[in-house]
């Protein structure tokens, strides 16, 4: 059975409207009647804006540097040391000679005052503020603080500086009690930073890409070993080594702690 279309009873009353819409019998239930007359344009659709040009990003220089705010230990840690280097190269050379031998962590100090020549040692830097050591501390700790706080950056530099000095000190001492050092080594002199330097870059390398860290442990290295084989110091030469090994060894927390302080910057 064919469907029809049966033609409304308006329609035939009114001829006009037929004559205008000739074709409007034709259409199907439900179409709407399209109006004549009218001419729908399309606008061709908007270009998508290009993409900006991407912009190389250039390493900020002066994240490199301790500020107060962002690196509070270092910025802190590092006037202080340039206070006491200042303040030293204004007095009389026999005075700084005395105060360097009461700082000293040798082993006669050690068993009397422990932590009080632990922490006086570490306020003096050999060679003045503008020493390798200075500047390596500098850099070192500044970028070990933005990684992991300022809290777990004074631990790493407290582990390595106190933990190298005893490894090298007890041996002395013992050394010297069973007979095989004379007394006068209980009297070494033996102060400076660079013992939580080099724990501090050991623990560094752990975080940085391996492109870097490699070249750097091993060209540290290397110099600590050219430095061993000179045999000009050889106890404080050990404890830089024992000391990088230290930072090494931290790698598991201090990896730990970069991660947990990234987890809320990705937020």
């Amino acid at each position: 059975m064919e469907r029809t279309v049966p033609t409304a009873p308006s329609d035939a009353t009114t001829p006009a409207a037929d004559a205008c819409f000739p074709d409007a019998a034709g259409l199907l239930d439900g179409m709407p009647r399209q109006r004549s007359g009218t001419v729908v344009t399309v606008e061709p659709p908007e270009a998508a804006p290009a993409a900006p040009a991407r912009r190389v990003r250039v390493p900020r220089v002066w994240r490199l540097l301790p500020t107060p705010t962002g690196t509070p230990f270092t910025f802190g840690y590092g006037a202080v040391l340039t206070a006491v280097s200042l303040v030293a190269a204004h007095l009389d050379p026999t005075l700084v000679h005395t105060l360097h031998q009461g700082s000293s962590t040798d082993v006669a100090h050690l068993v009397r005052t422990p932590v009080l020549v632990l922490l006086a040692s570490a306020l003096w830097i050999a060679g003045g503020i503008l020493s390798p050591y200075a500047l390596a501390l500098l850099f070192v700790l500044t970028a070990l603080e933005r990684r992991i706080g300022g809290v777990r950056t004074a631990g790493v530099f407290l582990l390595g500086h106190v933990g190298a000095t005893l490894a090298t000190e007890l041996p002395i001492g013992l050394a010297v009690l069973v007979g095989h050092l004379p007394a006068s080594s209980l009297h070494r002199l033996d102060y400076g930073v660079s013992f939580g330097v080099a724990a501090s870059l050991g623990a560094l390398t752990g975080l940085l890409r391996p492109w870097l860290r490699w070249p750097l442990l091993a060209l540290f290295t290397w110099t600590l070993v050219t430095d061993l084989i000179a045999f000009t110091d050889p106890m404080t030469n050990w404890g830089h080594l024992i000391a990088l090994a230290i930072g090494v060894a931290t790698w598991p927390l201090v990896r730990r702690r970069h991660r947990a302080r990234q987890v809320p910057s990705a937020r």
